[in-house]
């Protein structure tokens, strides 16, 4: 049994389920290219965030993305779920170079200024026009009055567009009726020209829409105006089917812990001090661990996979090498260690603990630092998710955090998390919720 307070529920779908079966090195260089948006600085933009990272199209393993309804008449828009970005944008209906189907099975929409009755352009005078950012300039047409934003990030890809305000639509409030509908005035991108990778068909939405802890944000938009609180929530399903849902407010468990986040980072920065295998500490000096300039360990629900600077994965694999020494015959399949099994990995492989500032730990069980890489005569290969970085960040992706409920409460800056069988559907959570 959960609940939530304040919450507003975004069921969310998986591009391609994790049944799909999808070469490791094929989301490494997904990864790889969203990275390369996360962790530069930008070269445009007219906002008081930070605008790093957004969606990768060209692979979807792991792309979750919801539906968000908006203008009046409400219109529905399948966005992108991204903690690694503050903005929510939407193709726009004059943009030029933006995809005009995809290969997901949605209907792309785009959104009309002139169609919404309560639509308005942001103006030049308009605060997000005035404040600008490190690595930001602001943009504004006098002729027009319009304040408009350029993105550009660090895989050639960007958008061009303007800031709209208009009305969002929510279908689920806590302690509201059930089919009440209520709605909240936020301010958006409407992109009119975009390159690179987001103009590609294969895993095409109608736009991103960011989790990030900057001032735009829709999370801090609602949040300031006491609309909800400032904290958001998600469980990742770690079936088949993939999806899960998010909620705009806290989802309360017994047994979530939390850590503090490390102040005064562009992303979700935790304090990570030591890993466990068995309950066993590895020999891993903390210092590779510390936040610093492209260091430090990041949560992001938008990578899908899990890496670990070189220091503290060699220990890691080693560790479980020689837990399963007996059991498996070790194995490297395109350079990565695997294992082939005839068993549960479950009978077999040690638990995982990563070890936290302010007591919180996050226990691994073996599927979720395992990937099932193909099936042999009866025989099961399986291989570590993790991924060894030379140096830099280490990044807790969709493979650490499924069947998790996850909890941003940027209100106290802290996450919170705990093992969860997020199979639950919206309807099953609206159920047990209870109104604080």
């Amino acid at each position: 049994m959960v609940s939530a307070v304040h919450g507003v529920f975004f069921p969310l779908e998986r591009s391609i389920p994790p049944s799909h079966r999808v070469e490791v090195a094929a989301l490494r260089a997904r990864d790889r290219a969203r990275h390369a948006r996360m962790l530069r600085d930008v070269v445009g933009g007219v906002v008081d965030f930070t605008v790093e990272g957004t969606s990768d199209l060209s692979v979807g393993f792991g792309l979750y993305y919801t539906k968000v309804k908006m203008g009046t008449p409400p219109k529905e828009f399948n966005v992108q779920i991204d903690t690694g970005s503050d903005i929510l944008w939407v193709n726009c209906n004059s943009c030029s170079n933006c995809p005009q189907s995809s290969q997901l099975g949605i209907e792309l929409n785009f959104f009309d200024t002139l169609g919404s009755s309560t639509a308005a352009l942001v103006p030049c005078s308009d605060p997000i026009c005035t404040s600008g950012v490190q690595g930001a300039a602001a943009e504004c047409s006098p002729q027009i009055n319009q304040c408009s934003y350029t993105f550009r990030y660090g895989d050639e890809s960007g958008t061009f567009g303007f800031y709209v305000s208009d009305a969002m639509y929510f279908d689920m409030i806590m302690g509201q009726p059930p089919n009440a509908n209520s709605s909240a005035t936020v301010v958006f991108g409407c992109s009119t020209y975009q390159s690179g990778d987001l103009t590609k068909t294969d895993k095409a939405v109608d736009g991103i829409f960011g989790f990030g802890p900057g001032a735009l944000s829709v999370i801090s938009q609602l949040s300031s105006r006491g609309i909800s609180p400032k904290v958001f929530s998600h469980c990742l399903k770690g079936d088949k089917n993939g999806g899960g849902i998010l909620v705009l407010g806290e989802i309360l468990e017994p047994s979530i812990v939390y850590s503090p986040l490390v102040p005064s980072q562009p992303h979700y920065n935790l304090n990570l001090q030591t890993i466990a295998v068995n309950g066993q500490l590895l020999p891993i000096n903390p210092a590779v661990f510390a936040t610093s300039n492209n260091r430090g360990t990041i949560v992001d629900c938008g990578t899908t996979l899990a890496y670990l600077v070189q220091e503290a994965y060699d220990p890691l694999v080693t560790a479980i090498n020689t837990v399963v020494s007996q059991f498996a015959r070790q194995t490297i399949s395109k350079g990565n260690q695997c294992y082939l099994i005839s068993t549960s990995i479950d009978n077999i492989f040690p638990s995982v603990s990563f070890n936290f500032s302010g007591g919180a730990s996050m226990v691994l069980k073996p599927e979720q630092y395992l990937i099932h890489s193909s099936d042999l005569d009866g025989v099961a290969m399986w291989c570590i998710g993790f991924q060894k970085v030379q140096e830099g960040v280490s990044i807790l992706g969709d493979l650490v955090l499924k069947d998790k409920i996850v909890v941003y409460d940027l209100a106290h800056q802290r996450i919170g998390w705990a093992n969860y069988d997020c199979k639950f559907t919206t309807e099953t959570l609206n159920s047990c919720k209870e109104y604080m």
